[in-house]
């Protein structure tokens, strides 16, 4: 169970093997059940594999499916890493925690939102305060979720969305689509009214296990955005920060920082990464963290895929006729299930784990 057979074909499957490869390693693994079922009445769970000492110092985080659906790429790779490397890449005194399907709803239903219909990277944000404002994605939300689906209605709205972006440019567009709003619960990247489960499972984890390390690595592994199968590592530190210099030293000239306008991402809210960096602050631990976003088809298929599955949860039926093709498109977008793909994600998941061991043992910078 390694290289391209360790991924998987559902949520079920992925799960099993994940559980496997933990005990190939010899792991401790938990257990956080959901409080929702998948499409066939199966159980859900996020599940954590430990690996090496409970007192380590050091920590080495992979997180899959922050975005549902995206959890294909990263269960892979943790259960390749699990099954081909395990202790046995691991110095003294480093552990490793893998969190399995943060957001096991969106993995199993082939959706990237919770079962909140969160966006879970942008469900991070203060809840106690008041939410980010995209008045961008105001102005346009009716015609990326439009009610009428047809040929006809679709292309009525994608007149609508053309005329947008050429009036504020590709970059406004994409920051209004995919920014992150907080005004429309069964829209687009919809950051939440509250903590989704996810996340405060999430924070319950970090809390447990990761409060009180001295230096922590966490690499959250992402879909859809970049050339195919090429792995960008982004961190949204601010410029020139501690922080922002150990991503640097740890991964290399590759990493993109979205603080500088590196990255096509255009997340500027309830990020994960502002998530833990609250909880986990130097100088008691120093985190050092990265979303790694493998490429796969480009973005205005991917925004098609998204928004037919909308459409589909808001005004259609995801038991219909309908439901079948608009899983197969998110599944495709975020999930190209080619051998050349798979072997990629492990090349540079495994590559980006070891330079992240070997940056926590070089220490503080």
């Amino acid at each position: 169970m390694s290289g391209v057979h360790s991924f998987a074909t559902s949520y079920d499957e992925a799960r099993d093997k994940f559980l496997a490869a933990a005990r190939i390693a010899d792991a401790w693994t938990h257990r956080y059940d959901n409080p929702t079922k998948g499409p066939k009445g199966e159980a859900l769970s996020t599940d954590l594999a430990w690996l090496g000492p409970q007192d380590a110092s050091k920590v080495v985080v992979t997180i899959s499916s922050t975005h549902g659906v995206e959890g294909y790429c990263g269960s892979g790779f943790q259960v390749d890493w699990l099954a081909s490397t395990g202790a046995a890449g691991l110095p003294d005194g480093t552990a490793a925690l893998f969190v399995h399907a943060i957001n096991p709803y969106g993995f199993a239903w082939t959706r990237r939102v919770t079962e909140e219909g969160n966006d879970l990277n942008r469900n991070y944000v203060d809840h106690s305060k008041p939410y980010p404002v995209n008045k961008g994605y105001l102005e346009i939300a009716d015609d990326l979720v439009p009610e009428d689906f047809s040929e006809q209605g679709k292309a009525a709205a994608d007149a609508r969305l053309a005329a947008y972006r050429k009036k504020v440019g590709d970059i406004e567009f994409f920051r209004a689509v995919s920014g992150g709003q907080y005004s429309h619960p069964d829209g687009m990247f919809f950051g939440g009214g509250g903590p989704a489960w996810s996340n405060r499972t999430l924070h319950a984890i970090v809390e447990q296990y990761l409060k009180d390390r001295s230096d922590v690595a966490v690499i959250d592994f992402h879909t859809g955005l970049g050339p195919y199968g090429y792995g960008e590592p982004i961190t949204h530190f601010d410029i020139d920060t501690p922080a922002s210099r150990r991503v640097r030293a740890f991964w290399g000239e590759s990493v993109t920082e979205s603080k500088r306008g590196q990255t096509a991402s255009q997340a500027r809210d309830g990020l994960g990464h502002y998530g833990l960096n609250r909880v986990l602050q130097e100088p008691k631990t120093r985190l050092t963290m990265c979303t790694l976003e493998y490429g796969t088809f480009d973005r205005e298929s991917g925004q098609r895929a998204f928004r037919a599955d909308h459409w589909l949860h808001k005004y259609g039926d995801p038991w219909g006729k309908e439901a079948g093709a608009v899983r197969a498109a998110m599944r495709r977008q975020f999930y190209p299930e080619t051998d050349d793909w798979k072997e990629a994600v492990l090349f540079r998941g495994h590559q980006v784990v070891r330079q992240a061991i070997a940056g926590l043992q070089r220490g503080a910078l």
